[in-house]
């Protein structure tokens, strides 16, 4: 029997009341965690600076991650493929498939990402944003991958596209 259940009332997140969590070079609006949608999804929206990093090369192993391109332009890695989507582009990323993601060489980037199933993300997206900020050590994001599930592989084509620019 799965954990995600259908029994929940109706998500509204007014733009001017979400939390926002930022870091030098993005901010990301909590939209929705798993514990509001019975389970069924996790959505936030970031921006990025140009030439932002936004995440090194993982994979997740119990959820799917949606992208979707609301403006500007976003390097993604899938895999060992390295692939720009634009506004109005949209990805699904199966689980285990490591991927990473960055605004596209000399862009902004502007993008909705969902989770499915959902999982409690917005407490990592809180992490992250300290650690980015110098408030809290990078080891908490390591220690965290198991809640979390976000596992960080190496990926020798993100480094390389990360080093052309």
């Amino acid at each position: 029997m799965s954990s995600v259940g259908t029994d929940f009332e109706p998500v509204v997140t007014r733009a001017a009341e979400a939390e926002t969590t930022s870091d030098p070079s993005s901010a990301m609006t909590l939209l929705a965690d798993s514990e509001a949608t019975g389970g069924l999804l996790t959505s936030y929206r970031s921006t990025f600076a140009e030439g932002a990093v936004g995440a090194p090369a993982h994979f997740h192993t119990r959820a799917a991650e949606m992208f979707y391109v609301i403006d500007g332009s976003l390097r993604v890695l899938l895999g060992e493929a390295v692939t720009v989507l634009n506004a109005g582009d949209f990805l699904l990323v199966p689980p285990r498939t490591p991927h990473a993601f960055a605004a596209a060489p000399g862009c902004t980037a502007d993008v909705l990402f969902t989770f499915t199933p959902g999982m409690a993300r917005f407490d990592y997206l809180r992490l992250l944003g300290r650690v980015m900020r110098g408030e809290a050590d990078f080891a908490e994001i390591k220690e965290s991958s198991e809640r979390f599930d976000n596992h960080y592989v190496d990926s020798p084509a993100w480094k390389a596209a990360l080093a052309e620019g």
